[in-house]
């Protein structure tokens, strides 16, 4: 690709140093050396100290002694590896088969439920976790309730509190993931081959296994291994249901040796670097297959039609998989929550309960100062992380695509290694990292943002890139030979151009920086508190209620910033 072309009389007159667009890369390596690489490397050299007298440290081994040789070393592997597989694989199982009935076949209805598999997206993990015991807690869960009442049942016959129960509440919030991943692939599907499969007396179901399976087989490796990687660094439903249950995975093993009194940093720092190492080498086993997929590669510049299923009296089946996924995994955690937010303690439905509705929970957090400052501080993160991720990623984006300096795929790297790092290891390595260089921004909202920043620099580099590879040279080019400065140029010419994709990744960003837990909860304070965290602190004190009035204020509060920038984008011709 070519690159911007500077004016002769500027190339030879401006020092290097004072040329903007040669001062970006360097610029922009620092920034991502800063965010990305000197936090882990803090946290690899915390993980051989001890702290011998205040602020003198001493290399040790000990912490990894203490981290790997004891005798929760094998549970926590074990727990670790059973909760990511079996979410991984459930999850993908749901999400595959909802892609493929709303993709490739002749369901009923099944365009509508394309908005609704991805509702779930919207619904913070704590949440959904907590929606969850609401429902399946063994003492008071509502589905357990009405089973033992409907069939006479002496005990609950199911267990939230339990492995499986861990698995199951955290693999409906990752469906939306898995399906859109796996409707991408379904609709860059060649059908020649399905055809030809179904003109040679195929069936319906032999050319799925025998055919269209086969053929997604580098996707599903891909989604099976990133859902495992997704799940190996979750602490929601490991905290939530985990650690009550005395279950106990790396993240929450990271937790818990945050908070012992005085907190044990080594000993988590050296779980934490066991746990980036297993993150990892699921992303390098994730690229690795991504770039190996192109021997499966049907779809070539012919244009083509995906073929669509007919499942005769079968798509009424595919209805009711339909139907059944949008009742309990969508509608009935959001109803739990609503129904228990007006209530001024925690009861199963009747009509005594019906009677004590009320707005109890919600005036009481009108007054309640520590919500509104967890609101503000929320709401003023994601607006802040999304923007200055998605302006961060675009200079990146423009630089490793569209220019030719020597090394600028290392920027890429640089961009991509967050992804490697799960939320709670990223919060153990600020810590070591402002505990080791005194500057004040711990325990203030500033060390969340660059954590969220950190953290979500990957996506946005992923949607920054997939549109400025659709921007053609000439119109910069044509804009620097008019005489605009590569500034001018970037900001009038090749900013509006990437609106699309900078929108859609703004919005993304946003959303999952608002419902951020995992990395919160070691770095919020007091002052710096975020409602992922008052979530969890308000139902760890037992105030289930009034955690519900606050969980449908957050939806709410997400749902309204979403369609708010989304109306302005459109405005200004954003098209997300």
């Amino acid at each position: 690709m070519s690159t911007i072309a500077l004016p002769r009389n500027v190339r030879n007159t401006v020092p290097l140093l004072r040329e903007p667009a040669l001062l970006v890369p360097l610029v922009g390596a620092g920034v991502l050396t800063y965010l990305a690489i000197l936090p882990l490397f803090m946290l690899f050299v915390g993980s051989f100290q001890v702290e011998v007298a205040p602020r003198e440290f001493a290399l040790t081994l000990q912490n990894y002694k203490a981290a790997y040789t004891s005798e929760y070393t094998y549970s926590t592997f074990k727990n670790s590896v059973i909760f990511a597989a079996g979410s991984a694989g459930l999850t993908f199982l749901l999400g595959t088969i909802l892609a493929w009935l709303v993709e490739r076949t002749n369901t009923p209805l099944r365009t509508i439920f394309i908005p609704i598999a991805v509702v779930p997206l919207i619904l913070p993990g704590v949440l959904e976790s907590i929606a969850w015991i609401f429902l399946l807690s063994p003492k008071f869960g509502y589905i357990n309730v009405a089973l033992m009442y409907l069939f006479g049942l002496e005990s609950a016959p199911f267990n939230i509190f339990s492995l499986p129960g861990m698995i199951w509440a955290h693999s409906v919030g990752q469906v939306p993931l898995a399906f859109l991943m796996m409707v991408a692939a379904f609709k860059s599907m060649d059908p020649s081959l399905e055809e030809s499969a179904m003109m040679s007396g195929a069936s319906t179901w032999q050319t799925l296994r025998r055919i269209t399976l086969r053929l997604l087989m580098p996707a599903c490796g891909s989604v099976l291994l990133i859902l495992f990687v997704r799940t190996l660094e979750s602490f929601e439903t490991p905290a939530l249901i985990g650690i009550p249950a005395r279950i106990y995975v790396y993240t929450s093993e990271i937790y818990l040796a945050f908070n012992e009194f005085p907190p044990n940093y080594g000993r988590g720092a050296a779980l934490a670097v066991g746990l980036l190492l297993l993150s990892a080498a699921g992303v390098w086993l994730y690229t690795r297959s991504t770039r190996e997929g192109k021997r499966f590669q049907t779809v070539t510049g012919k244009a083509f039609r995906p073929r669509q299923f007919d499942l005769g009296p079968w798509r009424w089946v595919g209805f009711g998989f339909l139907m059944t996924y949008f009742l309990i995994v969508v509608l009935l955690p959001f109803l739990v929550m609503l129904w228990a937010s007006f209530l001024p303690f925690f009861a199963t439905p009747s009509w005594d309960a019906l009677s004590k509705l009320s707005f109890e929970n919600y005036q009481y957090l009108y007054g309640f100062r520590p919500f509104w400052r967890a609101m503000q501080n929320s709401i003023l993160l994601a607006l802040m992380t999304a923007t200055a991720a998605m302006v961060l990623t675009s200079l990146v984006a423009w630089i490793v695509y569209k220019s030719r300096l020597p090394g600028s795929w290392m920027l890429d790297f640089l961009a991509f290694v967050p992804i490697t790092v799960p939320g709670i290891v990223l919060g153990m390595a600020l810590i070591l990292l402002y505990v080791a260089f005194p500057i004040p921004i711990y325990g203030t909202i500033w060390v969340l943002l660059i954590a969220y920043v950190t953290r979500y620099i990957p996506y946005g580099m992923r949607s920054a890139s997939g549109s400025i590879l659709q921007i053609h040279s000439e119109l910069e080019e044509a804009a620097a030979a008019s005489g605009a400065s590569w500034w001018e140029t970037f900001r009038r010419v090749t900013l509006p151009l990437l609106r699309p994709g900078f929108a859609a990744g703004w919005i993304y960003i946003c959303i999952v920086s608002f419902r951020e837990f995992s990395t919160s909860v070691l770095l919020a304070t007091g002052e710096s508190q975020v409602l992922s965290i008052l979530l969890f602190s308000m139902f760890e004190q037992g105030q289930v209620t009034v955690v519900a009035a606050i969980g449908i204020l957050m939806i709410l509060t997400l749902l309204t910033i979403v369609a708010v920038f989304y109306k302005l984008s459109g405005r200004v011709g954003i098209q997300a």
